[in-house]
């Protein structure tokens, strides 16, 4: 029987929220074994003079717990 863990992570990108998504997910790979999903629960972004210059994704990422 497996035991998962959900953990919340935020990641950024100047160029997209696709991009913001794929650089937290390549992240926490580093850091966490067994990723089995992620669910992206937000998207926002920062605005300068009227232009995006960030996007930024909130997402849950689920890993199975070792032992």
């Amino acid at each position: 029987m497996a035991v998962a863990r959900v953990t919340k992570i935020i990641g950024s990108s100047p160029k997209s929220w696709q991009d913001a998504v794929n650089s937290a997910l390549k992240r926490a790979s580093k850091t966490l074994r067994g990723v089995t999903g992620i669910n992206v629960l937000e998207h926002k972004a920062h605005v300068e003079k009227g232009k995006i210059t960030e996007y930024r994704a909130t997402m849950e990422v689920t890993f199975v717990l070792e032992g």
